[in-house]
Protein backbone atom coordinates (compact mmCIF):
# COMPACT_ATOMS: atom_id res chain seq x y z
CA UNK A 1 0.00 0.00 0.00
CA UNK A 2 1.36 3.43 -0.75
CA UNK A 3 0.44 6.51 0.83
CA UNK A 4 1.55 10.24 -0.69
CA UNK A 5 0.63 13.03 1.39
CA UNK A 6 1.53 16.29 -0.41
CA UNK A 7 1.74 19.87 1.42
CA UNK A 8 1.71 21.85 -1.87
CA UNK A 9 -0.04 23.32 -4.80
CA UNK A 10 2.09 20.77 -7.22
CA UNK A 11 0.07 18.26 -9.25
CA UNK A 12 1.01 15.02 -9.71
CA UNK A 13 -0.47 12.16 -11.49
CA UNK A 14 0.02 8.40 -10.94
CA UNK A 15 -1.10 5.81 -13.54
CA UNK A 16 -1.12 1.53 -12.66
CA UNK A 17 -1.13 -0.64 -15.29
CA UNK A 18 -0.42 -4.28 -14.25
CA UNK A 19 2.60 -4.42 -12.58
CA UNK A 20 4.51 -1.04 -14.19
CA UNK A 21 3.60 2.09 -12.22
CA UNK A 22 4.26 5.05 -14.20
CA UNK A 23 4.42 8.27 -11.65
CA UNK A 24 4.50 11.95 -13.23
CA UNK A 25 5.81 14.92 -10.87
CA UNK A 26 5.62 18.91 -11.27
CA UNK A 27 9.11 19.94 -9.76
CA UNK A 28 9.00 19.56 -6.41
CA UNK A 29 11.57 18.81 -4.03
CA UNK A 30 11.71 15.41 -1.19
CA UNK A 31 12.43 16.94 2.90
CA UNK A 32 11.42 13.71 3.89
CA UNK A 33 10.96 9.99 2.79
CA UNK A 34 9.86 7.22 5.03
CA UNK A 35 9.32 3.68 4.76
CA UNK A 36 7.90 0.60 6.71
CA UNK A 37 8.97 -2.24 4.95
CA UNK A 38 7.89 -4.94 7.32
CA UNK A 39 4.40 -3.73 7.27
CA UNK A 40 4.69 -3.73 3.67
CA UNK A 41 3.38 0.06 3.20
CA UNK A 42 5.50 2.53 1.59
CA UNK A 43 4.83 6.21 3.09
CA UNK A 44 6.14 9.25 0.85
CA UNK A 45 5.73 12.50 2.26
CA UNK A 46 6.57 15.27 0.14
CA UNK A 47 6.87 19.05 1.11
CA UNK A 48 7.86 21.56 -0.53
CA UNK A 49 11.11 22.72 1.06
CA UNK A 50 12.91 26.06 1.27
CA UNK A 51 16.07 26.69 -0.76
CA UNK A 52 18.69 25.12 1.56
CA UNK A 53 16.66 22.28 2.07
CA UNK A 54 16.29 21.52 -1.72
CA UNK A 55 19.71 21.12 -2.30
CA UNK A 56 20.65 18.69 0.79
CA UNK A 57 18.51 15.98 -1.05
CA UNK A 58 20.26 14.52 -4.44
CA UNK A 59 19.10 12.72 -7.03
CA UNK A 60 19.94 10.06 -5.14
CA UNK A 61 17.01 9.90 -3.34
CA UNK A 62 14.95 10.83 -5.72
CA UNK A 63 15.63 7.67 -7.62
CA UNK A 64 15.41 5.94 -4.49
CA UNK A 65 11.55 7.11 -3.98
CA UNK A 66 11.11 6.57 -7.41
CA UNK A 67 12.15 2.53 -7.30
CA UNK A 68 10.31 1.80 -4.19
CA UNK A 69 6.95 3.18 -5.75
CA UNK A 70 7.82 0.70 -8.57
CA UNK A 71 8.45 -2.80 -6.71
CA UNK A 72 5.73 -2.13 -4.23
CA UNK A 73 3.55 -2.11 -6.98
CA UNK A 74 3.03 -5.89 -6.97
CA UNK A 75 3.23 -6.31 -3.15
CA UNK A 76 0.41 -3.34 -2.95
CA UNK A 77 -2.16 -5.10 -6.20
CA UNK A 78 -1.80 -8.31 -4.68
CA UNK A 79 -0.30 -8.94 -0.96
CA UNK A 80 -2.30 -6.34 1.27
CA UNK A 81 -5.64 -7.55 0.84
CA UNK A 82 -6.35 -10.52 -0.17
CA UNK A 83 -7.41 -13.57 1.64
CA UNK A 84 -10.86 -15.23 3.14
CA UNK A 85 -14.08 -13.54 2.62
CA UNK A 86 -17.84 -14.56 2.55
CA UNK A 87 -20.40 -12.27 0.64
CA UNK A 88 -23.75 -12.98 1.55
CA UNK A 89 -27.56 -12.07 2.11
CA UNK A 90 -29.74 -14.22 5.01
CA UNK A 91 -33.11 -13.76 6.77
CA UNK A 92 -31.17 -11.25 8.83
CA UNK A 93 -30.16 -8.85 5.74
CA UNK A 94 -32.75 -9.85 2.79
CA UNK A 95 -36.45 -10.69 2.34
CA UNK A 96 -37.51 -14.49 1.05
CA UNK A 97 -38.40 -12.29 -2.26
CA UNK A 98 -34.48 -11.21 -2.77
CA UNK A 99 -33.29 -14.63 -1.03
CA UNK A 100 -35.19 -16.99 -3.43
CA UNK A 101 -33.95 -15.10 -6.53
CA UNK A 102 -30.65 -16.00 -5.55
CA UNK A 103 -30.53 -19.27 -4.00
CA UNK A 104 -28.63 -21.77 -6.33
CA UNK A 105 -30.39 -25.42 -6.94
CA UNK A 106 -28.26 -28.05 -5.36
CA UNK A 107 -27.84 -29.72 -8.98
CA UNK A 108 -25.76 -26.16 -9.73
CA UNK A 109 -23.76 -26.24 -6.90
CA UNK A 110 -20.79 -27.64 -9.07
CA UNK A 111 -21.35 -25.35 -11.52
CA UNK A 112 -21.69 -22.42 -9.48
CA UNK A 113 -17.78 -23.12 -7.57
CA UNK A 114 -16.65 -23.68 -10.99
CA UNK A 115 -17.56 -20.56 -13.01
CA UNK A 116 -16.46 -18.29 -9.21
CA UNK A 117 -13.27 -19.46 -9.46
CA UNK A 118 -12.81 -18.69 -13.33
CA UNK A 119 -13.21 -15.18 -12.11
CA UNK A 120 -10.18 -12.74 -12.48
CA UNK A 121 -9.41 -12.78 -8.64
CA UNK A 122 -11.34 -15.68 -7.14
CA UNK A 123 -8.71 -19.20 -6.45
CA UNK A 124 -11.06 -20.98 -4.39
CA UNK A 125 -14.96 -20.82 -3.59
CA UNK A 126 -18.05 -22.60 -1.84
CA UNK A 127 -22.08 -21.39 -2.16
CA UNK A 128 -24.00 -22.40 0.98
CA UNK A 129 -27.64 -22.13 -0.41
CA UNK A 130 -30.36 -22.66 2.13
CA UNK A 131 -34.32 -21.34 2.66
CA UNK A 132 -32.63 -18.98 5.13
CA UNK A 133 -29.57 -17.39 3.56
CA UNK A 134 -27.40 -17.34 -0.07
CA UNK A 135 -23.70 -17.34 1.18
CA UNK A 136 -20.81 -16.84 -1.25
CA UNK A 137 -16.84 -18.43 0.69
CA UNK A 138 -14.23 -17.40 -0.93
CA UNK A 139 -10.17 -16.98 -1.03
CA UNK A 140 -9.64 -13.79 -3.53
CA UNK A 141 -6.39 -12.71 -4.58
CA UNK A 142 -7.28 -9.38 -4.06
CA UNK A 143 -10.54 -8.45 -1.71
CA UNK A 144 -12.32 -5.50 -3.24
CA UNK A 145 -11.99 -6.66 -6.44
CA UNK A 146 -13.17 -10.35 -5.09
CA UNK A 147 -16.26 -8.48 -3.73
CA UNK A 148 -16.80 -6.35 -7.11
CA UNK A 149 -16.44 -10.07 -9.18
CA UNK A 150 -18.97 -12.26 -7.06
CA UNK A 151 -21.30 -9.45 -6.88
CA UNK A 152 -21.73 -9.17 -10.00
CA UNK A 153 -21.75 -12.95 -11.08
CA UNK A 154 -24.44 -12.91 -8.43
CA UNK A 155 -26.61 -10.61 -10.28
CA UNK A 156 -25.76 -12.46 -13.76
CA UNK A 157 -26.88 -15.69 -12.33
CA UNK A 158 -30.41 -14.02 -10.74
CA UNK A 159 -31.07 -11.46 -12.45
CA UNK A 160 -31.47 -9.26 -9.60
CA UNK A 161 -29.69 -5.78 -10.18
CA UNK A 162 -26.43 -5.12 -8.39
CA UNK A 163 -28.20 -2.24 -6.43
CA UNK A 164 -30.48 -3.95 -5.05
CA UNK A 165 -27.82 -7.72 -3.99
CA UNK A 166 -25.42 -4.31 -2.24
CA UNK A 167 -28.93 -2.97 -0.33
CA UNK A 168 -29.17 -6.18 1.59
CA UNK A 169 -25.66 -8.36 1.57
CA UNK A 170 -23.28 -8.44 4.23
CA UNK A 171 -19.46 -9.15 4.06
CA UNK A 172 -17.16 -10.05 6.12
CA UNK A 173 -13.17 -11.16 5.96
CA UNK A 174 -10.93 -13.45 7.32
CA UNK A 175 -11.00 -14.51 10.93
CA UNK A 176 -14.57 -12.74 11.22
CA UNK A 177 -15.63 -14.86 8.61
CA UNK A 178 -14.73 -17.71 9.59
CA UNK A 179 -16.47 -16.97 12.93
CA UNK A 180 -19.50 -16.63 10.94
CA UNK A 181 -19.66 -19.61 9.29
CA UNK A 182 -19.06 -21.73 12.50
CA UNK A 183 -21.70 -19.58 14.50
CA UNK A 184 -23.72 -20.79 11.64
CA UNK A 185 -23.02 -24.48 11.43
CA UNK A 186 -23.49 -24.60 15.57
CA UNK A 187 -26.97 -23.07 14.90
CA UNK A 188 -26.03 -19.82 16.54
CA UNK A 189 -27.11 -18.02 13.39
CA UNK A 190 -30.27 -19.76 12.72
CA UNK A 191 -34.22 -18.57 12.45
CA UNK A 192 -34.64 -21.19 15.26
CA UNK A 193 -31.47 -20.90 18.17
CA UNK A 194 -29.49 -24.28 17.47
CA UNK A 195 -31.50 -26.45 15.03
CA UNK A 196 -29.78 -29.14 13.86
CA UNK A 197 -30.98 -28.81 9.77
CA UNK A 198 -27.63 -26.22 9.15
CA UNK A 199 -24.87 -28.62 10.14
CA UNK A 200 -26.55 -31.59 7.91
CA UNK A 201 -26.70 -28.04 5.26
CA UNK A 202 -22.71 -27.27 5.81
CA UNK A 203 -22.02 -31.13 5.68
CA UNK A 204 -23.22 -31.29 1.57
CA UNK A 205 -21.53 -28.25 0.80
CA UNK A 206 -18.60 -30.16 1.36
CA UNK A 207 -19.82 -33.69 0.10
CA UNK A 208 -21.20 -31.56 -3.23
CA UNK A 209 -17.64 -30.06 -3.43
CA UNK A 210 -15.36 -32.97 -3.60
CA UNK A 211 -13.27 -33.16 -6.60
CA UNK A 212 -14.78 -30.06 -7.75
CA UNK A 213 -12.07 -27.29 -8.95
CA UNK A 214 -11.54 -24.30 -7.04
CA UNK A 215 -12.94 -26.28 -3.61
CA UNK A 216 -9.44 -26.66 -2.48
CA UNK A 217 -7.26 -26.64 0.44
CA UNK A 218 -8.48 -23.64 2.20
CA UNK A 219 -12.37 -23.68 1.54
CA UNK A 220 -12.66 -27.74 1.99
CA UNK A 221 -10.52 -27.12 5.40
CA UNK A 222 -12.85 -24.10 6.51
CA UNK A 223 -15.86 -26.32 6.20
CA UNK A 224 -14.83 -29.12 7.56
CA UNK A 225 -13.84 -27.62 10.47
CA UNK A 226 -16.93 -25.45 10.61
CA UNK A 227 -18.63 -29.50 10.74
CA UNK A 228 -16.11 -30.44 13.50
CA UNK A 229 -17.62 -27.25 15.34
CA UNK A 230 -20.96 -27.89 15.11
CA UNK A 231 -20.98 -30.97 16.19
CA UNK A 232 -18.70 -30.20 19.48
CA UNK A 233 -21.21 -27.02 20.80
CA UNK A 234 -24.47 -29.23 20.20
CA UNK A 235 -22.24 -32.31 22.26
CA UNK A 236 -20.78 -30.10 24.73
CA UNK A 237 -23.45 -27.24 25.33
CA UNK A 238 -26.90 -29.36 24.57
CA UNK A 239 -28.23 -25.95 23.01
CA UNK A 240 -30.56 -27.88 20.29
CA UNK A 241 -32.17 -29.73 23.48
CA UNK A 242 -35.77 -28.25 24.49
CA UNK A 243 -38.87 -27.67 22.30
CA UNK A 244 -38.24 -24.45 20.55
CA UNK A 245 -41.34 -24.68 18.30
CA UNK A 246 -45.12 -25.64 18.23
CA UNK A 247 -44.98 -28.78 17.21
CA UNK A 248 -41.89 -30.37 19.51
CA UNK A 249 -43.71 -28.45 22.40
CA UNK A 250 -47.04 -30.49 22.16
CA UNK A 251 -45.58 -33.51 22.18
CA UNK A 252 -43.03 -32.48 25.00
CA UNK A 253 -46.33 -31.42 27.02
CA UNK A 254 -48.05 -34.26 26.69
CA UNK A 255 -45.27 -36.17 28.09
CA UNK A 256 -44.76 -34.24 30.65
CA UNK A 257 -48.44 -34.52 31.49
CA UNK A 258 -48.65 -38.24 31.12
CA UNK A 259 -48.46 -40.18 34.25
CA UNK A 260 -45.23 -42.43 33.46
CA UNK A 261 -44.16 -39.76 31.19
CA UNK A 262 -44.41 -42.20 28.55
CA UNK A 263 -45.54 -42.33 24.81
CA UNK A 264 -44.63 -45.50 23.80
CA UNK A 265 -47.73 -47.48 26.34
CA UNK A 266 -50.41 -44.78 25.23
CA UNK A 267 -53.42 -44.11 22.26
CA UNK A 268 -52.23 -41.79 20.31
CA UNK A 269 -54.79 -39.66 17.82
CA UNK A 270 -53.30 -36.96 15.36
CA UNK A 271 -56.02 -35.08 13.75
CA UNK A 272 -54.81 -33.95 10.53
CA UNK A 273 -52.12 -34.56 8.41
CA UNK A 274 -51.10 -31.08 7.09
CA UNK A 275 -47.80 -29.66 7.95
CA UNK A 276 -48.12 -29.13 11.41
CA UNK A 277 -49.73 -32.44 11.83
CA UNK A 278 -46.51 -34.21 10.26
CA UNK A 279 -44.18 -32.65 12.26
CA UNK A 280 -46.10 -34.02 15.47
CA UNK A 281 -45.87 -37.29 13.79
CA UNK A 282 -42.03 -36.99 13.85
CA UNK A 283 -41.42 -35.73 16.96
CA UNK A 284 -44.18 -38.77 18.76
CA UNK A 285 -41.91 -40.97 16.72
CA UNK A 286 -38.70 -39.81 18.20
CA UNK A 287 -40.28 -39.95 21.68
CA UNK A 288 -40.39 -43.60 21.38
CA UNK A 289 -43.95 -43.73 20.28
CA UNK A 290 -45.03 -47.18 18.57
CA UNK A 291 -48.49 -46.62 17.18
CA UNK A 292 -50.32 -43.28 15.91
CA UNK A 293 -53.97 -43.21 14.61
CA UNK A 294 -54.53 -40.91 11.75
CA UNK A 295 -57.11 -38.98 11.05
CA UNK A 296 -57.41 -37.15 8.02
CA UNK A 297 -60.01 -36.06 5.13
CA UNK A 298 -57.89 -37.66 2.69
CA UNK A 299 -55.98 -40.92 2.25
CA UNK A 300 -52.90 -39.80 0.68
CA UNK A 301 -50.91 -37.70 2.65
CA UNK A 302 -51.08 -40.28 5.58
CA UNK A 303 -49.84 -42.84 3.09
CA UNK A 304 -47.11 -40.86 2.53
CA UNK A 305 -46.30 -40.54 5.96
CA UNK A 306 -46.48 -44.38 6.57
CA UNK A 307 -43.57 -44.11 3.54
CA UNK A 308 -41.63 -42.38 5.32
CA UNK A 309 -41.64 -43.96 9.03
CA UNK A 310 -41.79 -47.36 7.91
CA UNK A 311 -41.12 -49.02 10.73
CA UNK A 312 -43.92 -47.34 12.85
CA UNK A 313 -47.55 -48.67 12.89
CA UNK A 314 -49.05 -45.48 11.55
CA UNK A 315 -53.08 -46.32 10.84
CA UNK A 316 -55.11 -43.71 8.89
CA UNK A 317 -58.96 -43.52 9.41
CA UNK A 318 -61.35 -41.22 7.71
CA UNK A 319 -62.80 -37.88 9.22
CA UNK A 320 -66.03 -39.28 9.79
CA UNK A 321 -64.83 -41.85 12.63
CA UNK A 322 -62.97 -39.17 14.62
CA UNK A 323 -65.57 -39.29 17.15
CA UNK A 324 -65.05 -43.32 18.00
CA UNK A 325 -61.62 -43.25 17.64
CA UNK A 326 -61.25 -40.17 20.02
CA UNK A 327 -62.87 -42.10 22.47
CA UNK A 328 -60.84 -44.47 22.45
CA UNK A 329 -57.60 -42.35 23.45
CA UNK A 330 -55.66 -41.22 25.89
CA UNK A 331 -53.96 -38.35 24.08
CA UNK A 332 -55.72 -36.14 20.59
CA UNK A 333 -53.59 -33.75 19.20
CA UNK A 334 -55.56 -31.56 16.91
CA UNK A 335 -53.96 -29.56 14.39
CA UNK A 336 -56.39 -28.97 11.42
CA UNK A 337 -57.64 -25.97 9.17
CA UNK A 338 -60.85 -26.41 10.39
CA UNK A 339 -63.25 -23.10 11.37
CA UNK A 340 -65.30 -25.09 13.07
CA UNK A 341 -64.86 -26.84 16.73
CA UNK A 342 -63.94 -30.53 16.06
CA UNK A 343 -64.50 -31.26 19.89
CA UNK A 344 -67.23 -29.96 22.16
CA UNK A 345 -68.57 -30.48 26.12
CA UNK A 346 -71.52 -32.21 25.20
CA UNK A 347 -69.98 -34.51 22.93
CA UNK A 348 -66.86 -35.06 24.98
CA UNK A 349 -68.82 -35.77 28.13
CA UNK A 350 -70.61 -38.50 26.23
CA UNK A 351 -66.90 -40.36 26.26
CA UNK A 352 -66.50 -43.19 28.18
CA UNK A 353 -64.40 -42.02 31.16
CA UNK A 354 -60.76 -41.64 30.86
CA UNK A 355 -57.73 -39.56 31.91
CA UNK A 356 -57.38 -37.98 28.55
CA UNK A 357 -55.05 -35.17 26.95
CA UNK A 358 -56.11 -32.90 24.37
CA UNK A 359 -53.48 -31.03 22.94
CA UNK A 360 -55.00 -28.15 20.54
CA UNK A 361 -52.36 -26.71 18.04
CA UNK A 362 -54.77 -25.58 15.74
CA UNK A 363 -55.63 -21.73 15.21
CA UNK A 364 -58.62 -22.03 14.73
CA UNK A 365 -58.92 -23.85 17.56
CA UNK A 366 -60.63 -27.33 17.25
CA UNK A 367 -61.28 -27.67 20.83
CA UNK A 368 -64.24 -26.37 23.13
CA UNK A 369 -61.93 -24.70 26.28
CA UNK A 370 -64.69 -25.77 28.58
CA UNK A 371 -64.03 -29.09 27.62
CA UNK A 372 -61.56 -29.20 30.45
CA UNK A 373 -64.97 -28.83 32.44
CA UNK A 374 -65.33 -32.72 31.77
CA UNK A 375 -63.63 -35.25 34.56
CA UNK A 376 -61.23 -36.54 33.94
CA UNK A 377 -59.93 -34.59 30.78
CA UNK A 378 -57.33 -31.65 30.39
CA UNK A 379 -57.27 -29.23 27.72
CA UNK A 380 -53.97 -27.77 26.85
CA UNK A 381 -53.98 -24.93 23.85
CA UNK A 382 -51.11 -22.89 21.67
CA UNK A 383 -50.87 -20.28 24.21
CA UNK A 384 -49.78 -23.27 27.11
CA UNK A 385 -47.32 -24.00 24.44
CA UNK A 386 -46.03 -21.00 24.57
CA UNK A 387 -44.71 -21.33 27.94
CA UNK A 388 -43.03 -24.16 26.90
CA UNK A 389 -41.15 -22.83 24.13
CA UNK A 390 -40.13 -19.41 25.86
CA UNK A 391 -38.87 -21.19 28.44
CA UNK A 392 -36.53 -23.36 26.32
CA UNK A 393 -35.92 -20.47 25.09
CA UNK A 394 -33.85 -18.82 27.27
CA UNK A 395 -32.77 -22.08 28.31
CA UNK A 396 -31.17 -21.48 24.53
CA UNK A 397 -29.75 -18.20 25.19
CA UNK A 398 -27.69 -19.48 28.05
CA UNK A 399 -26.40 -22.00 26.37
CA UNK A 400 -24.78 -19.39 23.77
CA UNK A 401 -22.08 -17.96 26.25
CA UNK A 402 -21.01 -21.14 26.21
CA UNK A 403 -21.26 -21.92 22.76
CA UNK A 404 -19.65 -18.41 21.56
CA UNK A 405 -16.55 -19.58 23.70
CA UNK A 406 -16.07 -22.71 22.36
CA UNK A 407 -16.31 -21.01 18.50
CA UNK A 408 -13.42 -18.43 19.76
CA UNK A 409 -11.37 -21.47 20.52
CA UNK A 410 -12.07 -23.20 16.97
CA UNK A 411 -11.54 -19.68 15.26
CA UNK A 412 -8.05 -19.58 17.00
CA UNK A 413 -7.28 -23.32 16.03
CA UNK A 414 -7.88 -22.63 12.34
CA UNK A 415 -6.14 -19.66 11.80
CA UNK A 416 -3.31 -20.89 13.09
CA UNK A 417 -3.45 -23.64 10.56
CA UNK A 418 -4.47 -21.24 8.21
CA UNK A 419 -1.52 -19.08 8.44
CA UNK A 420 0.92 -22.17 8.45
CA UNK A 421 -0.15 -22.65 5.15
CA UNK A 422 1.39 -19.42 3.92
CA UNK A 423 5.31 -20.45 4.93
CA UNK A 424 4.48 -24.04 3.43
CA UNK A 425 5.80 -23.33 -0.58
CA UNK A 426 8.99 -20.76 1.38
CA UNK A 427 10.06 -24.23 4.01
CA UNK A 428 9.41 -26.43 0.49
CA UNK A 429 11.63 -24.03 -1.94
CA UNK A 430 14.34 -24.02 1.73
CA UNK A 431 14.39 -27.47 1.78
CA UNK A 432 14.88 -28.15 -2.48
CA UNK A 433 17.61 -25.22 -2.14
CA UNK A 434 19.57 -27.21 0.85
CA UNK A 435 19.02 -30.17 -1.22
CA UNK A 436 20.16 -29.13 -4.37
CA UNK A 437 23.45 -27.87 -2.60
CA UNK A 438 23.96 -31.03 -0.76
CA UNK A 439 23.16 -33.40 -3.56
CA UNK A 440 26.05 -31.51 -5.73
CA UNK A 441 28.70 -31.43 -3.52
CA UNK A 442 28.60 -34.66 -2.63
CA UNK A 443 28.59 -35.54 -6.78
CA UNK A 444 31.79 -33.30 -6.51
CA UNK A 445 33.37 -35.00 -3.82
CA UNK A 446 32.65 -38.75 -4.96
CA UNK A 447 34.28 -37.56 -8.34
CA UNK A 448 37.25 -36.54 -6.49
CA UNK A 449 37.83 -39.85 -4.44
CA UNK A 450 37.32 -41.69 -7.88
CA UNK A 451 36.09 -45.38 -7.79
CA UNK A 452 37.87 -46.05 -4.32
CA UNK A 453 34.34 -45.92 -2.43
CA UNK A 454 32.06 -48.86 -1.79
CA UNK A 455 28.70 -48.81 -1.49
CA UNK A 456 28.66 -48.44 2.16
CA UNK A 457 31.32 -45.77 2.42
CA UNK A 458 28.81 -44.08 -0.29
CA UNK A 459 25.72 -44.15 1.87
CA UNK A 460 27.70 -43.09 4.95
CA UNK A 461 28.72 -39.69 2.87
CA UNK A 462 25.01 -39.50 2.05
CA UNK A 463 24.02 -39.78 5.00
CA UNK A 464 26.12 -37.15 6.52
CA UNK A 465 26.02 -34.81 4.14
CA UNK A 466 21.86 -35.18 4.68
CA UNK A 467 22.47 -35.00 8.95
CA UNK A 468 24.18 -31.52 8.10
CA UNK A 469 21.75 -30.02 5.96
CA UNK A 470 18.72 -30.72 8.42
CA UNK A 471 20.34 -29.43 11.36
CA UNK A 472 21.59 -26.54 9.23
CA UNK A 473 17.90 -25.95 8.49
CA UNK A 474 16.48 -27.10 11.64
CA UNK A 475 16.51 -23.68 13.21
CA UNK A 476 15.00 -21.52 10.40
CA UNK A 477 12.28 -24.25 9.47
CA UNK A 478 11.05 -23.96 13.38
CA UNK A 479 11.13 -20.10 12.87
CA UNK A 480 8.36 -20.63 9.95
CA UNK A 481 6.33 -22.42 12.39
CA UNK A 482 3.77 -21.02 14.12
CA UNK A 483 4.44 -21.69 18.40
CA UNK A 484 2.51 -19.41 21.37
CA UNK A 485 5.12 -21.16 23.58
CA UNK A 486 7.87 -19.41 22.12
CA UNK A 487 6.59 -16.27 21.67
CA UNK A 488 6.08 -16.33 17.83
CA UNK A 489 3.05 -15.01 16.06
CA UNK A 490 1.87 -14.82 12.51
CA UNK A 491 4.17 -11.44 11.96
CA UNK A 492 7.07 -12.95 13.29
CA UNK A 493 6.28 -15.78 10.83
CA UNK A 494 5.65 -14.12 7.59
CA UNK A 495 9.31 -11.42 8.56
CA UNK A 496 10.99 -14.62 9.15
CA UNK A 497 9.75 -16.20 6.43
CA UNK A 498 10.26 -12.91 4.04
CA UNK A 499 14.02 -12.50 5.49
CA UNK A 500 14.63 -16.22 4.69
CA UNK A 501 13.24 -15.27 0.80
CA UNK A 502 15.63 -12.54 0.73
CA UNK A 503 19.24 -13.88 2.50
CA UNK A 504 18.31 -17.82 -0.23
CA UNK A 505 17.65 -15.93 -2.76
CA UNK A 506 14.17 -17.73 -3.10
CA UNK A 507 11.12 -16.86 -4.78
CA UNK A 508 8.94 -13.84 -3.11
CA UNK A 509 5.42 -15.40 -2.42
CA UNK A 510 4.05 -11.76 -3.89
CA UNK A 511 5.60 -13.04 -6.66
CA UNK A 512 3.68 -16.15 -7.05
CA UNK A 513 0.24 -14.46 -6.16
CA UNK A 514 1.42 -11.87 -8.80
CA UNK A 515 1.74 -14.98 -10.98
CA UNK A 516 -1.05 -16.52 -10.59
CA UNK A 517 -3.01 -13.32 -11.25
CA UNK A 518 -1.18 -13.25 -14.67
CA UNK A 519 -2.54 -16.76 -15.40
CA UNK A 520 -5.70 -16.31 -15.09
CA UNK A 521 -5.59 -13.21 -16.93
CA UNK A 522 -4.09 -15.47 -19.63
CA UNK A 523 -6.96 -17.98 -19.50
CA UNK A 524 -9.03 -15.46 -19.60
CA UNK A 525 -8.10 -13.57 -22.64
CA UNK A 526 -7.35 -16.74 -24.34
Amino acid sequence: MINLHCNSNASSSLAYVGSRVSVNFKPVNFRTLTSDRRSGCVNLKCQVASGSDSRSVSNSSSLSAFELLKTSAAERYTKEKSGLMVIGLSFHTAPVEIREKLSIPEADLPKAITELCALNHIEEAAVLSTCNRMEIYAVALSQHRGVKEITEWMSKVSGVPISEIRQHQFLLYEREATKHLFEVSSGLDSLILGEGQILSQVKHVVKVGQGVPGFDRKISGLFKHAITVGKRVRTETQISSGSVSVSSAAVELAQMKLPEHSLASVNVLVVGAGKMGNLVIKHLISKGCKKITVVNRTEEKVSKICEEYKNVDIIYRPLSDLTSYASDSDVVFTCTASETLLFTKSQVRGFPFSQRLFIDISVPRNVESCVSDVEGTRVYNVDDLKEVVEANKRERFRKVVEARSIILEEVKEFESWKDSLETVSTIKKLRAYGERIRASEMEKCIEKMGGELTKKNQKAIHDLSKGIVNKILHGPMQHLRCDENEGRDLDDILENMEALNRVFGLEMEVSVLEEKIRSKMGKIQG
